[in-house]
């Protein structure tokens, strides 16, 4: 095992992702919101935009604690998943200046499950706990041939695995192998450091298969409808858009109508109709288009600007 975890550190150590910024911080609440706003998000668009956008807006969780929930939506425009920034945001309040520094307090906390929590404390105290993601998981799954295994064997296997003289160094390592070489198809085999002693390496692809996932096609309906350099927008109580800004929604109509485009949200395949109003009613709020970029609006709605050149 000593020799297996050493050719994973010489690998990362050569091949790791050393440059990614959160990597190269002790800052808790910087390794915190990175972790968040890695899930279900590309590595590039958090580290080239919104991390270091969001971090100049509020760069610590006290300044973070202190906004209003609107500018912090607003922030995280166009990220998606916004129940993450609100739980961010809630997170913020409740401990103010400093996270807790144990697995089992942080998991006290809105919207940090286990995976979050595992990966503050190894990145950010170095404890000796294991790191599961999805990418972490599929190196799991193929090292020790485990065939559809439960969640919990998974963690398990990860448990056993751990470097305990350098634990977080293997789970970053473990994470970059995942998304750099041991991939969903065409893994890189003959590059892994872990291949002579890999059980599944002869049928890599056997032990991650997953079920197909079935999206859910729906039309939605939207009006436009600008006056005096200012569009009507109203705040969304919708699950999908909760607390966010969206433009209302209308019935389809014969006339007026100014576009279409496709539009993707979890399970659903969306497909977005937009048509001109002349008039809302009074309970729309008046957003300027020139304060648009800090408006806490949709990614929808983003896309449906951008279709129209308001944005």
């Amino acid at each position: 095992m000593k020799r297996v975890h050493q050719r994973l550190l010489d690998w990362y150590e050569t091949d790791g992702r050393h440059a990614l910024p959160w990597r190269n911080t002790r800052n808790m609440y910087h390794i915190y919101l990175s972790e968040i706003m890695l899930q279900q998000t590309q590595v590039n668009r958090v580290r080239d935009e919104y991390y270091p956008q969001f971090l100049e807006k509020f760069p610590s969780l006290e300044a973070l604690a202190k906004a209003p929930q609107e500018k912090v939506l607003g922030a995280w425009s166009g990220l998606g998943y916004y129940s993450r920034a609100r739980n961010l945001h809630k997170t913020a309040q409740l401990v103010q200046t400093e996270l807790p520094k144990t697995e089992k307090e942080l998991l006290l906390l809105p919207g940090i499950g286990r995976y979050t929590a595992s990966a503050i404390c190894s990145f950010g105290h170095e404890q000796t706990i294991p790191v599961v993601d999805t990418n972490i998981a599929r190196v799991i799954k193929r090292y020790f041939a485990l065939l559809e295994p439960k969640e919990k064997l998974v963690w398990e296997k990860a448990t056993t695995f751990v470097n305990a003289q350098a634990p977080r160094a293997h789970n970053l390592a473990l994470m970059d192998l995942g998304s750099l070489v041991c991939l969903p198809k065409n893994p890189k085999c003959s590059e892994c450091p872990l291949e002579v002693v890999c059980l599944g390496k002869e049928e890599p692809e056997l032990y991650t298969q997953r079920k197909k996932t079935i999206y859910e096609s729906l039309d939605l309906f939207y009006g436009i409808c600008i006056k005096d350099g200012k569009i009507a927008l109203e705040l969304s109580k919708e699950k999908m858009y909760k607390d966010m800004l969206v433009l209302p929604r209308v019935e389809p109509l014969e006339d007026d109508f100014l576009t279409v485009f496709k539009h993707s949200y979890t399970k659903y395949r969306l497909q977005v109709h937009l048509y001109r109003l002349e008039e809302v009613d009074e309970n729309f709020t008046w957003q300027a288009l020139q304060t648009l970029e800090d408006a806490p609006i949709s990614s929808l709605t983003k896309k449906a600007l951008m279709c129209l050149d308001l944005s």
